[in-house]
C-alpha cells in the first residue's frame, strides 16, 4: 500500500467546534459515520443530545476574582 500525503485524504468539520478534521485509518470502516474529531468534542456534543451548534466554544467559563476575606 502506498503512503498518501495528508493533503490528499478526505476531512470534513466537527459538528461539535467546526474545525475540520481529517481522515484517520481507525475510521476507515465508519469514516460516513464519524461526526467529531476528538473525545472531548463527542462528550460536550452528546450532552446536547447530538445538536451542538457549529462554533460552540469549549473553553471554561471565566469567573471574576474574588479575594480570600475567611480569617485564618
Amino acid at each position: 500500500m502506498r503512503m498518501r500525503k495528508k493533503q490528499d485524504l478526505p476531512s470534513k468539520p466537527c459538528v461539535c467546534c467546526g474545525l475540520p478534521f481529517t481522515w484517520r485509518k481507525k475510521w476507515a470502516r465508519d469514516w460516513e459515520a464519524v461526526r467529531y474529531c476528538s473525545d472531548r468534542c463527542r462528550q460536550h456534543g452528546a450532552g446536547n443530545g447530538g445538536a451542538a451548534k457549529v462554533g460552540t466554544p469549549l473553553t471554561p467559563q471565566i469567573h471574576s476574582y474574588q479575594p480570600n476575606t475567611h480569617k485564618r
